[in-house]
Protein backbone atom coordinates (compact mmCIF):
# COMPACT_ATOMS: atom_id res chain seq x y z
CA UNK A 1 0.00 0.00 0.00
CA UNK A 2 1.35 3.11 -1.41
CA UNK A 3 1.90 6.50 1.27
CA UNK A 4 -0.47 8.22 -0.69
CA UNK A 5 -3.21 5.45 -0.59
CA UNK A 6 -2.62 4.90 3.20
CA UNK A 7 -3.08 8.32 3.86
CA UNK A 8 -6.21 8.65 1.90
CA UNK A 9 -7.30 6.38 4.14
CA UNK A 10 -6.65 7.75 7.03
CA UNK A 11 -8.39 11.02 6.03
CA UNK A 12 -11.50 8.96 5.25
CA UNK A 13 -11.45 6.88 8.48
CA UNK A 14 -11.10 10.81 10.21
CA UNK A 15 -14.10 12.16 8.21
CA UNK A 16 -16.14 9.27 9.57
CA UNK A 17 -15.61 9.84 13.00
CA UNK A 18 -16.48 13.37 13.10
CA UNK A 19 -19.14 15.53 10.89
CA UNK A 20 -16.52 18.30 10.50
CA UNK A 21 -13.40 18.87 10.34
CA UNK A 22 -11.44 21.67 9.95
CA UNK A 23 -8.70 21.93 6.99
CA UNK A 24 -6.03 23.05 9.06
CA UNK A 25 -6.78 20.56 11.93
CA UNK A 26 -6.92 17.80 8.84
CA UNK A 27 -3.47 18.22 8.08
CA UNK A 28 -2.26 18.76 11.44
CA UNK A 29 -3.50 15.23 12.57
CA UNK A 30 -1.91 13.93 8.55
CA UNK A 31 0.74 15.77 9.05
CA UNK A 32 0.90 17.25 5.65
CA UNK A 33 -0.17 20.45 4.00
CA UNK A 34 -3.45 21.56 3.74
CA UNK A 35 -3.03 21.92 -0.14
CA UNK A 36 -2.20 17.50 0.19
CA UNK A 37 -5.08 17.27 2.23
CA UNK A 38 -7.07 19.07 -0.68
CA UNK A 39 -5.37 16.56 -3.02
CA UNK A 40 -6.83 13.34 -1.26
CA UNK A 41 -10.14 14.62 -0.93
CA UNK A 42 -10.32 14.95 -4.50
CA UNK A 43 -9.08 11.20 -4.89
CA UNK A 44 -11.61 10.05 -2.44
CA UNK A 45 -14.26 12.05 -4.60
CA UNK A 46 -13.01 10.05 -7.41
CA UNK A 47 -13.72 7.10 -5.45
CA UNK A 48 -17.37 7.77 -4.86
CA UNK A 49 -17.23 9.15 -1.38
CA UNK A 50 -19.23 13.02 -1.59
CA UNK A 51 -16.90 15.18 0.96
CA UNK A 52 -18.74 18.61 0.93
CA UNK A 53 -16.36 21.43 1.19
CA UNK A 54 -16.75 25.08 2.58
CA UNK A 55 -14.45 27.57 2.40
CA UNK A 56 -13.39 30.46 4.39
CA UNK A 57 -11.65 31.11 8.06
CA UNK A 58 -14.10 28.47 9.81
CA UNK A 59 -14.52 26.24 6.27
CA UNK A 60 -13.31 22.55 6.05
CA UNK A 61 -14.41 18.97 5.01
CA UNK A 62 -17.57 16.59 5.99
CA UNK A 63 -18.54 13.18 4.86
CA UNK A 64 -22.28 13.51 3.33
CA UNK A 65 -24.36 10.71 1.93
CA UNK A 66 -24.26 10.37 -1.61
CA UNK A 67 -26.27 9.08 -4.88
CA UNK A 68 -24.78 5.24 -4.21
CA UNK A 69 -23.41 3.82 -1.54
CA UNK A 70 -19.05 4.12 -1.31
CA UNK A 71 -17.31 1.82 -3.22
CA UNK A 72 -14.65 -0.28 -0.12
CA UNK A 73 -17.89 -0.47 1.93
CA UNK A 74 -20.95 -2.39 1.31
CA UNK A 75 -23.11 -3.20 -1.87
CA UNK A 76 -26.67 -2.18 -1.71
CA UNK A 77 -28.27 -5.06 -0.02
CA UNK A 78 -25.31 -5.76 2.29
CA UNK A 79 -25.28 -1.89 3.60
CA UNK A 80 -29.37 -2.38 4.34
CA UNK A 81 -28.83 -5.36 6.17
CA UNK A 82 -26.30 -4.15 8.19
CA UNK A 83 -28.44 -1.14 9.15
CA UNK A 84 -31.24 -2.98 9.96
CA UNK A 85 -29.08 -5.17 12.17
CA UNK A 86 -27.52 -2.37 13.66
CA UNK A 87 -30.75 -0.48 14.73
CA UNK A 88 -32.35 -4.08 16.12
CA UNK A 89 -29.10 -4.33 18.21
CA UNK A 90 -29.47 -0.90 18.97
CA UNK A 91 -33.31 -1.41 20.05
CA UNK A 92 -32.42 -4.76 22.11
CA UNK A 93 -29.18 -4.00 23.13
CA UNK A 94 -27.63 -7.26 21.68
CA UNK A 95 -24.19 -6.14 21.29
CA UNK A 96 -21.77 -5.94 23.78
CA UNK A 97 -21.80 -2.57 24.41
CA UNK A 98 -23.81 0.28 23.46
CA UNK A 99 -21.06 2.45 22.19
CA UNK A 100 -19.81 0.08 19.79
CA UNK A 101 -23.60 -0.18 18.38
CA UNK A 102 -23.95 3.63 18.11
CA UNK A 103 -20.21 4.45 16.85
CA UNK A 104 -21.46 1.86 14.00
CA UNK A 105 -24.65 2.89 13.33
CA UNK A 106 -23.99 6.82 12.78
CA UNK A 107 -21.34 5.83 10.71
CA UNK A 108 -23.47 3.85 8.42
CA UNK A 109 -26.19 6.64 8.84
CA UNK A 110 -24.00 9.08 7.94
CA UNK A 111 -23.51 7.76 4.30
CA UNK A 112 -26.57 5.51 3.69
CA UNK A 113 -28.31 7.42 0.17
CA UNK A 114 -31.70 8.36 0.39
CA UNK A 115 -33.19 5.46 -1.70
CA UNK A 116 -31.38 2.90 0.98
CA UNK A 117 -32.58 4.83 4.22
CA UNK A 118 -36.01 4.50 2.71
CA UNK A 119 -35.52 0.54 2.12
CA UNK A 120 -33.97 0.18 6.44
CA UNK A 121 -36.99 2.39 7.44
CA UNK A 122 -39.32 0.19 5.66
CA UNK A 123 -37.86 -2.72 6.54
CA UNK A 124 -36.96 -2.31 9.85
CA UNK A 125 -40.22 -1.39 10.57
CA UNK A 126 -41.18 -4.60 9.47
CA UNK A 127 -38.82 -6.73 11.31
CA UNK A 128 -40.29 -8.23 14.66
CA UNK A 129 -37.02 -9.18 16.84
CA UNK A 130 -37.28 -11.26 19.94
CA UNK A 131 -37.23 -8.76 22.69
CA UNK A 132 -35.75 -9.92 25.84
CA UNK A 133 -37.79 -8.99 28.57
CA UNK A 134 -40.71 -6.20 28.41
CA UNK A 135 -39.54 -2.57 27.87
CA UNK A 136 -41.35 0.08 25.48
CA UNK A 137 -41.03 -0.32 21.30
CA UNK A 138 -37.85 2.78 20.30
CA UNK A 139 -38.00 3.98 16.73
CA UNK A 140 -34.63 2.76 15.08
CA UNK A 141 -34.91 5.48 12.90
CA UNK A 142 -34.94 7.82 15.60
CA UNK A 143 -31.97 6.15 17.63
CA UNK A 144 -30.10 5.98 14.10
CA UNK A 145 -30.76 10.35 14.16
CA UNK A 146 -30.16 10.74 17.67
CA UNK A 147 -26.31 8.68 17.31
CA UNK A 148 -25.53 10.67 14.46
CA UNK A 149 -25.99 13.79 16.35
CA UNK A 150 -24.72 12.93 19.65
CA UNK A 151 -21.41 12.10 18.22
CA UNK A 152 -21.15 14.82 15.82
CA UNK A 153 -22.50 17.27 19.07
CA UNK A 154 -24.76 18.94 16.95
CA UNK A 155 -27.94 21.02 18.29
CA UNK A 156 -31.06 18.84 17.57
CA UNK A 157 -34.87 20.02 18.02
CA UNK A 158 -37.37 17.27 19.17
CA UNK A 159 -40.66 16.93 19.37
CA UNK A 160 -41.32 15.16 22.47
CA UNK A 161 -44.00 13.40 24.38
CA UNK A 162 -44.02 13.49 28.12
CA UNK A 163 -45.65 10.30 30.63
CA UNK A 164 -48.73 12.37 30.41
CA UNK A 165 -49.39 12.62 26.58
CA UNK A 166 -48.10 16.45 26.27
CA UNK A 167 -45.42 17.21 23.49
CA UNK A 168 -43.33 19.98 23.41
CA UNK A 169 -40.64 20.81 21.28
CA UNK A 170 -37.21 20.71 23.19
CA UNK A 171 -33.80 22.43 21.94
CA UNK A 172 -31.11 20.37 23.06
CA UNK A 173 -27.19 19.79 22.93
CA UNK A 174 -27.14 16.04 23.33
CA UNK A 175 -24.21 14.81 25.30
CA UNK A 176 -25.12 10.54 25.70
CA UNK A 177 -27.35 7.81 24.87
CA UNK A 178 -27.20 5.43 27.56
CA UNK A 179 -29.26 2.03 28.30
CA UNK A 180 -31.02 1.36 31.40
CA UNK A 181 -33.38 -1.50 31.98
CA UNK A 182 -35.24 -2.00 28.99
CA UNK A 183 -35.19 1.58 28.03
CA UNK A 184 -32.74 4.22 26.14
CA UNK A 185 -32.23 7.34 27.83
CA UNK A 186 -30.60 10.47 26.20
CA UNK A 187 -28.64 12.65 28.32
CA UNK A 188 -28.28 16.39 27.08
CA UNK A 189 -28.49 20.24 28.04
CA UNK A 190 -31.75 21.58 27.72
CA UNK A 191 -31.24 24.92 26.07
CA UNK A 192 -33.99 26.56 27.10
CA UNK A 193 -33.84 25.76 30.95
CA UNK A 194 -30.29 25.68 30.98
CA UNK A 195 -29.90 22.72 32.64
CA UNK A 196 -29.75 19.04 32.14
CA UNK A 197 -32.16 16.87 31.01
CA UNK A 198 -32.83 13.22 30.84
CA UNK A 199 -35.03 11.90 28.14
CA UNK A 200 -36.89 8.61 27.12
CA UNK A 201 -35.72 8.01 23.27
CA UNK A 202 -39.09 5.88 23.01
CA UNK A 203 -40.87 9.25 23.49
CA UNK A 204 -39.10 10.99 21.01
CA UNK A 205 -41.61 11.66 18.03
CA UNK A 206 -39.65 13.24 15.83
CA UNK A 207 -35.90 14.19 15.16
CA UNK A 208 -35.07 17.55 13.34
CA UNK A 209 -31.03 18.42 12.79
CA UNK A 210 -29.93 21.86 13.11
CA UNK A 211 -26.62 21.77 11.24
CA UNK A 212 -25.18 23.64 14.15
CA UNK A 213 -22.24 22.31 16.43
CA UNK A 214 -21.94 22.91 19.91
CA UNK A 215 -18.77 22.42 22.71
CA UNK A 216 -19.47 19.52 24.95
CA UNK A 217 -20.23 20.66 28.70
CA UNK A 218 -18.05 19.11 31.72
CA UNK A 219 -19.84 16.44 32.91
CA UNK A 220 -18.05 12.94 34.20
CA UNK A 221 -19.51 9.63 33.31
CA UNK A 222 -20.27 8.69 37.01
CA UNK A 223 -22.89 11.69 36.98
CA UNK A 224 -24.22 10.68 33.38
CA UNK A 225 -24.62 7.16 34.88
CA UNK A 226 -26.19 8.10 37.89
CA UNK A 227 -28.58 10.63 35.87
CA UNK A 228 -29.72 7.84 33.73
CA UNK A 229 -29.98 6.03 36.55
CA UNK A 230 -32.26 8.72 38.69
CA UNK A 231 -34.70 8.93 35.27
CA UNK A 232 -34.84 4.90 34.95
CA UNK A 233 -36.05 4.82 38.33
CA UNK A 234 -38.44 7.41 38.20
CA UNK A 235 -42.24 6.06 37.61
CA UNK A 236 -45.91 7.20 38.51
CA UNK A 237 -45.94 6.62 42.48
CA UNK A 238 -48.51 4.78 44.13
CA UNK A 239 -47.95 7.60 47.49
CA UNK A 240 -46.76 10.96 46.21
CA UNK A 241 -45.83 13.55 48.29
CA UNK A 242 -44.06 16.40 49.09
CA UNK A 243 -41.61 18.46 51.51
CA UNK A 244 -40.90 21.68 52.17
CA UNK A 245 -37.33 22.33 53.60
CA UNK A 246 -35.37 24.72 55.32
CA UNK A 247 -33.01 24.95 52.52
CA UNK A 248 -32.67 27.28 50.04
CA UNK A 249 -32.96 25.56 46.53
CA UNK A 250 -29.04 25.88 45.01
CA UNK A 251 -27.88 24.21 48.26
CA UNK A 252 -30.63 21.55 48.47
CA UNK A 253 -29.96 20.87 44.76
CA UNK A 254 -26.09 20.54 45.53
CA UNK A 255 -26.71 17.95 48.31
CA UNK A 256 -29.56 15.80 46.33
CA UNK A 257 -27.52 16.11 43.22
CA UNK A 258 -29.59 14.40 40.09
CA UNK A 259 -31.91 13.15 42.70
CA UNK A 260 -33.32 16.57 43.61
CA UNK A 261 -34.84 16.59 40.09
CA UNK A 262 -38.10 18.34 40.03
CA UNK A 263 -37.64 20.50 43.05
CA UNK A 264 -38.76 24.43 42.77
CA UNK A 265 -38.20 27.26 45.41
CA UNK A 266 -40.84 28.25 48.03
CA UNK A 267 -39.07 32.09 48.62
CA UNK A 268 -35.54 32.42 49.28
CA UNK A 269 -34.74 30.11 51.55
CA UNK A 270 -37.36 27.01 51.39
CA UNK A 271 -37.24 24.63 48.84
CA UNK A 272 -40.37 21.84 47.95
CA UNK A 273 -39.06 18.69 47.06
CA UNK A 274 -41.93 16.23 45.56
CA UNK A 275 -41.12 12.56 46.43
CA UNK A 276 -42.78 9.18 46.78
CA UNK A 277 -42.65 5.78 46.40
CA UNK A 278 -44.86 2.49 46.28
CA UNK A 279 -46.23 2.79 49.88
CA UNK A 280 -45.12 5.26 53.04
CA UNK A 281 -42.68 3.19 53.47
CA UNK A 282 -40.67 4.06 50.56
CA UNK A 283 -42.09 7.98 51.04
CA UNK A 284 -40.48 7.52 54.75
CA UNK A 285 -37.42 6.75 53.29
CA UNK A 286 -37.19 9.55 50.91
CA UNK A 287 -37.42 11.89 53.97
CA UNK A 288 -34.16 10.20 55.37
CA UNK A 289 -32.10 11.89 52.97
CA UNK A 290 -33.09 15.74 54.09
CA UNK A 291 -29.79 16.54 55.74
CA UNK A 292 -29.44 16.53 59.60
CA UNK A 293 -30.62 19.65 61.27
CA UNK A 294 -32.87 20.99 58.29
CA UNK A 295 -36.59 21.69 59.58
CA UNK A 296 -39.28 20.41 57.36
CA UNK A 297 -42.98 20.22 57.21
CA UNK A 298 -44.50 16.86 54.81
CA UNK A 299 -47.66 16.68 52.50
CA UNK A 300 -49.03 13.30 53.11
CA UNK A 301 -52.54 12.43 51.99
CA UNK A 302 -54.61 10.09 54.34
CA UNK A 303 -54.15 7.09 55.14
CA UNK A 304 -50.85 7.21 54.56
CA UNK A 305 -49.98 9.86 56.73
CA UNK A 306 -51.84 8.24 59.95
CA UNK A 307 -49.88 4.53 58.99
CA UNK A 308 -46.49 6.25 59.14
CA UNK A 309 -47.05 8.85 62.33
CA UNK A 310 -47.89 5.33 64.16
CA UNK A 311 -44.91 3.77 62.31
CA UNK A 312 -42.64 6.87 63.58
CA UNK A 313 -44.43 6.91 67.82
CA UNK A 314 -43.80 2.98 68.21
CA UNK A 315 -40.49 3.63 67.29
CA UNK A 316 -39.57 6.42 69.09
CA UNK A 317 -40.83 4.39 71.93
CA UNK A 318 -38.88 1.39 71.06
CA UNK A 319 -35.96 3.73 70.91
CA UNK A 320 -36.60 6.06 74.06
CA UNK A 321 -37.31 2.03 75.96
CA UNK A 322 -34.31 0.70 78.09
CA UNK A 323 -31.97 -1.96 76.10
CA UNK A 324 -33.84 -5.47 76.02
CA UNK A 325 -31.86 -8.13 78.32
CA UNK A 326 -31.83 -11.12 75.97
CA UNK A 327 -29.73 -12.94 77.98
CA UNK A 328 -32.21 -15.43 79.01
Amino acid sequence: MTDTTSRALALLNLLQTHRHWPGTELAARLGVTERTVRRDVDRLRELGYRVESTPGVAGGYRLEAGSAVPPLLLDDDEAVTMAIGLRVAATQQLVGGPEVTLTALAKLEQVLPAVLRQRVNALAASVQAPRIGEGPVVSPAVIGEVALATRDTERLRLRYMDGAGRESVRRVEPHALAPAGRKWFLLCWDLDREDWRTFRVDRVVAVEHTRVLFSRRDISAEEIEERVLVASSWSPQKVEAAAVMELPLAEMQDVFGPWGQGATPVGEDRTRWPFGGSDWREAMYALLWIPAGVEYTVALAEPHRSELREAVARLLRALDAPDPDDAG
